[in-house]
C-alpha cells in the first residue's frame, strides 16, 4: 500500500485552474470575496447529492442572519434549494442581505470553484455536509469546519474532524437523512449561528480550532512536498513498478 495525499492543492502548484468545471459566472464568487476582509466570510456548500427541505433551508438562512457574518452560500440547484422557490424558505429580512451594495451575503447556484474559494483569504469558516472531498480540501486550505452531515460516511468524517483533528464543531445533526425520508429534527438557526461563532469568533475555543486547522494545513502540504511522506510513497511506488517490470523482462528472457 502506498499512501498519497492530500493533493487538493496540487493544481495550484501546477498552474492549472478549475474554469472548465465552473458554472457560468462562477468567477463572481471570487470577485465578491476579494471585497471582503480577511477571515470574515463563512462559506456554505452541501455537495451535489444532498437535498434540503424548505424548513431546513430556512433555519440555515436564519443561522446566517443571527451569526452576523458575511456569507457565501453555494447551492446545487434543484428541489427546494433554488431561487425559484426562495419565497418558501427565505426568512423575513434575509433577501435584503443579498441585494445591497457591499452585501453581507452571496448565493450562487451551480458548480463553484470550491478549492479556490477555500484558499481565499476572506474565508474563515466552512459549513459543510462532511463529504470526503470537502473535508480534504478544507484541511489543505486550513479552514475550520461547522459540520452538518447527512448520510453515509459523512458522520464518520464528522467524528474525525471534531473529535480527532479538532478543527471543527458539530451542530448535533444526529439523524441519518435519505432521499426518501424527511429529517425528524430540523437543526435550528440558533445552533448553526452558535457553530459559526465557535469557529470564527474571538473566543478561546475558536482560536484553538483555527490554530489546529492551520497546523493541519502545514502538515498536508509538507506531505506532498519533496521529502514528505506522500512524495516518498510515490517514489516507492515507481521503484516497485520498475522492479516488477525488470523481473518480468528477465523471466521472459530466461523462458526464451
Amino acid at each position: 500500500m502506498w499512501l498519497v495525499g492530500p493533493v487538493a492543492h496540487a493544481n495550484a502548484f501546477a498552474g492549472e485552474d478549475e474554469d472548465g468545471d465552473m458554472a457560468p459566472g462562477a468567477d463572481r464568487c471570487l470577485r465578491w470575496l476579494d471585497e471582503k476582509p480577511r477571515g470574515s466570510v463563512v462559506y456554505l456548500a452541501f455537495g451535489t447529492l444532498a437535498h434540503f427541505s424548505a424548513a431546513e433551508l430556512r433555519e440555515v438562512a436564519r443561522g446566517l442572519q443571527l451569526s452576523g457574518k458575511n456569507f457565501l452560500w453555494v447551492m446545487k440547484g434543484g428541489g427546494a434549494d433554488t431561487a425559484e422557490d426562495a419565497s418558501e424558505w427565505m426568512p423575513e429580512g434575509f433577501a435584503e442581505l443579498l441585494i445591497d451594495v457591499g452585501a453581507r451575503g452571496l448565493i450562487f447556484q451551480g458548480w463553484a470553484p470550491q478549492r479556490l474559494i477555500l484558499e481565499h483569504s476572506a474565508v474563515g469558516g466552512f459549513v459543510t455536509h462532511c463529504g470526503w472531498n470537502s473535508v480534504l480540501e478544507a484541511v489543505s486550505a486550513g479552514v475550520p469546519l461547522v459540520t452538518l452531515p447527512r448520510y453515509a460516511d459523512q458522520f464518520y468524517n464528522e467524528k474525525l474532524v471534531v473529535e480527532l483533528l479538532k478543527m471543527g464543531v458539530d451542530v448535533d445533526a444526529g439523524d441519518y437523512v435519505s432521499p426518501f425520508e424527511v429529517r425528524r429534527e430540523v437543526i435550528s438557526g440558533e445552533k448553526i449561528a452558535e457553530g459559526i461563532d465557535r469557529v470564527m469568533g474571538g473566543n478561546q475555543e475558536a482560536e484553538a480550532i483555527r490554530k489546529n486547522a492551520m497546523e493541519l494545513r502545514r502538515k498536508a502540504r509538507s506531505a506532498t512536498d519533496k521529502g514528505g511522506t506522500s512524495y516518498d510513497d510515490v517514489g516507492k511506488l515507481i521503484h516497485e513498478l520498475m522492479a516488477c517490470r525488470r523481473s518480468l523482462q528477465n523471466s521472459h528472457l530466461h523462458a526464451n
